[in-house]
């Protein structure tokens, strides 16, 4: 059994949940499967994926774990309550080879957003695990364990990087649940204060970390569809997140629509109530430049801001970009694949993003083009001119079914 615990997911899974139970209960989505490394055959793992649902359906959240969970004073009583009563449904989900006949499969979750919003990440999980135990039956353990101490030494050994703080977020692309761990031990051991948490909540009960995480792009996406209208739904997303949290969980995620179009709705109001902004696509220097140049001409201190970079992390990158603003910001870094999936295999590329809610298309089109997703060519238009969405950031669309361009 991979996933053994509801809370083997990440933080904002939860966080998105709550506000789902409180302000949309009754929104109906749909998410898909993309794997984005051309050649891979993931077909024969659909037995074992299958399976591995199956299992992942039988969990409940046991008393333990809820009771970790009411500590947070951002998780309210009535929410842990649902959780106690929650279980996942299969009938949400379906798996199959695609249409293409190209070795992908069509990954399916439709149904009421509060029954399918935690289905993602431990299916995300499933399907690399099980990837790489046909490609690497007999892991190669020591090299990397020799890649993280080399990477690890990186930072403790930088006089330079005394100020540096990372969060492991990469549960759902990891090597396997086994090699998550490990590496997240040794991370804890080693790195001390630099690390400030993990985003994966069982491995942050299990070992005493912070759990890390506020929202994803599924949540601004989705109200496309549930805010009164569509050039008002960043915004929308915004005021709603801020009514559920008053002040906590307050990174903004910047790249649903682009950074321009961010830019323009993170007013001097929303500037001064939330705490910073999370980067996820687009040059990440630019990006930095361009939030503190904002803050300053919103009359906000960007010193007192945090800008959290999540995007193709490495150890190099980090360092540079940590130099580049550490004194002009608060700098923060959510690593994921090259910390916990890098054995000397390739990695994979995989998404589940949502497409619809409440039968209407949604979309994100970020500053990264081959991160894009959209299955409608009308909204695809719409969309960009609603927004002012330059055309080399909006994708040609793609056939609905399966057949979607998506990064993270």
């Amino acid at each position: 059994m991979i996933i053994a615990s509801l809370l083997d997911t990440d933080l904002y899974k939860f966080t998105m949940m709550q506000v789902v139970l409180h302000h949309f209960p009754g929104a109906q989505v749909e998410y898909r499967f993309k794997c984005r490394n051309e050649g891979v055959d993931l077909v024969p793992l659909i037995p074992d994926i299958e399976h591995q649902i199956e299992a992942l359906c039988s969990l409940r959240f046991t008393e333990a774990e809820l009771d970790y969970l009411r500590q947070f004073r951002f998780l309210k009583s009535d929410f842990i309550d649902f959780l106690g009563l929650f279980q996942m449904n299969r009938k949400y989900i379906a798996i199959s080879p695609s249409a293409a006949g190209n070795g992908e499969i069509d990954i399916v979750i439709k149904g009421p957003w509060l029954h399918t919003i935690l289905f993602e990440i431990p299916v995300l999980a499933i399907v690399n695990e099980l990837y790489f135990r046909r490609i690497a039956p007999s892991p190669d353990y020591a090299e990397g364990r020799h890649r993280l101490d080399d990477k690890i030494a990186t930072i403790v050994d930088d006089p330079e990087m005394r100020g540096i703080r990372i969060a492991d977020y990469g549960t759902r692309r990891r090597f396997s649940a086994r090699w998550q761990e490990e590496v997240l031990q040794v991370c804890s051991d080693r790195l001390g204060e630099v690390l400030t948490g993990t985003s994966n909540v069982m491995l942050a009960m299990r070992y005493g970390l912070r759990p890390l995480g506020t929202m994803a792009h599924e949540y601004l996406q989705a109200c496309q569809a549930l805010g009164p209208r569509l050039r008002d739904s960043q915004i929308f997303g915004f005021e709603t997140w801020a009514k559920e949290y008053r002040g906590d969980l307050g990174i903004a995620l910047s790249d649903v629509y682009g950074l321009d179009a961010f830019l323009r709705d993170f007013d001097m109001y929303f500037c001064k109530l939330f705490d910073g902004a999370r980067h996820d696509s687009g040059d990440p220097f630019e990006w930095g430049e361009r939030l503190i140049r904002h803050y300053a001409a919103n009359r906000v201190d960007p010193s007192t801001k945090t800008l959290v970079f999540s995007d193709s992390l490495t150890f190099d990158l980090m360092k540079a970009l940590y130099l580049r603003f550490r004194d002009r910001v608060i700098v923060r870094f959510g690593i994921g694949t090259n910390l916990t999936n890098d054995l000397g295999y390739t990695p994979l590329q995989i998404v589940i993003k949502m497409v619809a809610c409440n039968g209407q298309p949604v979309a994100k089109i970020s500053d990264n083009p081959g991160k894009n997703m959209v299955t409608d060519l009308d909204y695809l238009q719409y969309l960009r001119k609603v927004f002012d969405i330059p055309a080399e950031l909006a994708p040609a669309p793609v056939s609905p079914v399966g057949q979607i361009a998506g990064g993270e």
